[in-house]
């Protein structure tokens, strides 16, 4: 069969790291408030001349390193972000234009948190059917953009930062590794409980991100272990054969009640919130580039990906090393 194989990932974060004590400086919040409630420590946030496309070409480039292959054998780029560098054109083209390979597919897909998932289905999807052979796919964000700094509930939360993966389509037996399964869902009913209030056909502005937490924590928790199942039952796996769960970034008690929810051991849960914050659709790619440089994810591992964001939209993919 033919399935995208996962051959090298990368990551990139901005140079400046914002520890909860800095925030405390600027707003009413303490490390203590932030830390018990969402398990970050620290986030970085991009500087000048620091962007979305920046990070994720960076992100890019050490991914195509580490998966020894050349930015010209790329033949598709899918990128998804909430925040690109302008309305249009799409941020990928200007990743591929650095990049140096001119020509190949490229364009961006939004879908907030989910948005890497969203974005790996899309490619898989595109090489299983033969339209590209090696795909770039790419989380990136510079979520501080359209933040409220004087909104504590939620500038606290976000940071920024990109990650990447190569996909090559191999032929591979039925134990092979590569993408297995994916899921993926959405819900336009709950706008409402995390959007960002602006955008160019509305107001005209950019706007500021605008969340109900406990509503939004509510949600995540059902979703994501319901899509969970749904995936590993249709693959044909259980909990217990996953060997790392990589979810997505928001809040260190979001991940413990999935992880409860499932049976899924602590220790099988890659956790970066800490060091990243929720840094939307890098977050997924960030973990994985960490699981996977640390040595902890290696090749035959059962790795799943998961993540929730505004829409609502989510899913799930399973994936072998």
């Amino acid at each position: 069969m033919i399935r995208s194989v996962i051959r090298g990932s990368g990551s990139a974060l901005p140079g400046k790291a914002v520890t909860n004590a800095d925030l405390a400086q600027r707003v009413d919040t303490s490390d203590e408030w932030i830390v018990e409630r969402t398990g970050i420590k620290q986030r970085y946030i991009a500087g000048e001349g620091e962007t979305t496309s920046t990070l994720a070409t960076q992100a890019a480039n050490k991914a195509l390193e580490a998966a020894g292959i050349a930015a010209a054998d790329i033949d598709l780029i899918v990128l998804a972000t909430a925040t690109p560098d302008q309305t249009f054109p799409a941020t990928a083209t200007q990743v591929q234009h650095a990049l140096g390979c001119n020509g190949c597919i490229a364009f961006d897909v939004a879908a907030v948190c989910s948005g890497f998932l969203y974005a790996l289905g899309t490619a898989d999807s595109m090489l299983r059917t033969g339209m590209a052979k090696r795909a770039l796919v790419i989380g990136a964000e510079t979520f501080s953009r359209i933040l409220d700094w004087e909104d504590r509930t939620t500038c606290v939360l976000f940071g920024d930062g990109a990650g990447a993966i190569v996909l090559e389509a191999q032929e591979v037996d039925a134990d092979g590794p590569g993408v297995i399964d994916t899921k993926l869902h959405a819900d336009g009913e709950h706008n409402e409980l995390l959007y960002v209030d602006g955008g160019p056909s509305t107001t005209g502005t950019v706007g500021k991100l605008r969340m109900r937490g406990r509503e939004v924590f509510r949600h995540a928790v059902v979703n994501l272990a319901s899509v969970l199942e749904e995936t590993l039952a249709s693959s044909g796996f259980t909990a217990d054969d996953i060997d790392w769960v990589v979810p997505h970034q928001a809040n260190a008690r979001i991940l413990d009640a999935t992880a409860r929810k499932l049976g899924l051991p602590a220790e099988k849960i890659i956790v970066t919130v800490d060091q990243h914050a929720n840094t939307s659709a890098a977050s997924v790619p960030l973990a994985f580039d960490a699981g996977i440089r640390d040595g902890r994810i290696k090749a035959g591992d059962l790795v799943m990906f998961e993540a929730m964001g505004g829409g609502f939209t989510w899913g799930a993919c399973l994936a072998r090393m």
